[in-house]
């Protein structure tokens, strides 16, 4: 097999059946064609990589992408977007190095390296913090941008919570596969492998209200997701004069479908207060999930968090194209979303467009970004939230 093989399928599928490439001057699409034709041609993995991820990228949608996690190796850092800095968070085993705020990768300033890497990932400026992360432990992508060392080491310049600043070098030879440390579906957790134990957590803290964990609506199984939205949903129906405080921060999507229970149990008690939790890391079904509830409960619904991780303005649906050759994996998209203004068009399938509602603006009503240190301390903001509504 060879990589031009990877590249036809992103011709005969991905392009021709992706509407969001509809928007993008043929002649754009051709130049970047051809770079990766020639890439693919060449034989060189990496280059035809990055240049197809420049190609998907083209129409801005955060749907449509080429995830490079399982085809490369990376330098063993994690690295996270944090608000709007970029913190390392962990290492690969056997690997140590300070943790904190990346500052400068080879001495130069990070907010250079993201400004040059912007065309070659997909969607809104916080879903590009979210999956491009990956390019600052990538030597290879570093060298294409134009920031790799005179040596062949990656130097990194990182300042901790004290304001110390530390300095180390990292052997570009000492890499590890790229997906453990960086998941298809970034969740922003310290630990990469991390998974929901389960769909629905539910804690009723007294006199304050019920906080509900809604960690991801992605359900391969297909049956316990729509088990613990409708247990959900009764719990939320049984409590119907209680506040309510919704986490979804971390919730990369799935099938918003599954949750309509849970929304019309939330959305019963006209008089409810709501608050939602969100990040950049909240995307797809997780921002529909949102949408809905906003345009059902208006100011009852309270944003808290961080801008999300797209705008209501979408394509998705579409598959997933495994790359045989290089290992990488497209995901391409197939329909129309408008949940801002509630329109659709005919590549909307008809059961999501008999829900698409017009949400409006969801501007947050508080601005807050959790520490990297912050994963355990849920209880104690929940119900310091839940106080704040009460007053």
């Amino acid at each position: 097999m060879s990589l031009t093989q990877d590249f036809e399928q992103i011709l005969e599928t991905a392009l021709p059946t992706d509407p969001s490439f509809q928007r993008i001057e043929q002649a754009v699409i051709d130049r970047c064609i051809c770079d990766t034709r020639r890439y693919a041609l060449e034989g060189s993995k990496e280059a035809f990589l990055f240049s197809a991820m420049r190609l998907l990228a083209l129409p801005d949608n955060g749907h449509t992408r080429l995830i490079p996690n399982d085809a490369i190796s990376v330098l063993p850092l994690r690295f996270v977007s944090v608000g709007t800095a970029l913190h390392l968070i962990g290492t690969a085993p056997e690997t140590t190095a300070p943790r904190g705020e990346l500052i400068a990768v080879n001495g130069t300033p990070l907010s250079q390296i993201e400004a040059a890497s912007k065309r070659f990932l997909a969607g809104t400026r916080q879903r590009k913090r979210v999956i491009g992360s990956i390019l600052l432990a990538w030597p290879y992508a570093l060298a294409r941008l134009g920031f790799s060392s005179k040596d062949d080491t990656t130097e990194y310049r990182v300042q901790d919570e004290n304001g110390q600043i530390t300095d180390f070098k990292v052997e570009n030879g000492y890499t590890v596969p790229a997906s453990t440390l960086y998941p298809r579906n970034e969740h922003g957790k310290a630990d990469p492998a991390w998974k929901p134990e389960r769909f629905v957590e539910i804690k009723d803290w007294q006199g304050l209200g019920l906080s509900i964990l809604l960690p991801s609506f992605f359900d391969p199984g297909e049956s316990a997701l729509p088990k613990a939205i409708s247990g959900a949903a009764e719990q939320v129906s049984a409590c119907s004069n209680k506040t309510l405080l919704i986490d979804i921060r971390g919730n990369t999507g799935g099938d918003f479908l599954q949750t309509m229970p849970l929304i019309d149990a939330i959305s019963e008690n006209a008089s409810r207060q709501v608050v939602v939790l969100v990040d950049k890391f909240t995307f797809s079904a997780a921002i529909v999930f949102v949408a809905i509830l906003k345009h059902r409960l208006g100011r009852r619904l309270k944003l808290i968090g961080e801008e999300m991780g797209d705008a209501l303005m979408f394509f998705a649906e579409g598959g997933l194209l495994d790359l045989p050759t290089s290992g990488a994996v497209v995901r391409y998209s197939s329909a129309f979303h408008d949940w801002g203004n509630g329109t659709s068009d005919e590549t909307t399938p008809a059961e999501i467009a008999r829900q698409i509602v017009p949400a409006g603006a969801l501007d947050l009503d508080w601005e807050w970004t959790a520490k990297p240190t912050a994963e355990d301390a849920h209880g104690a903001f929940y119900q310091r939230v839940l106080k704040s509504l009460s007053n």
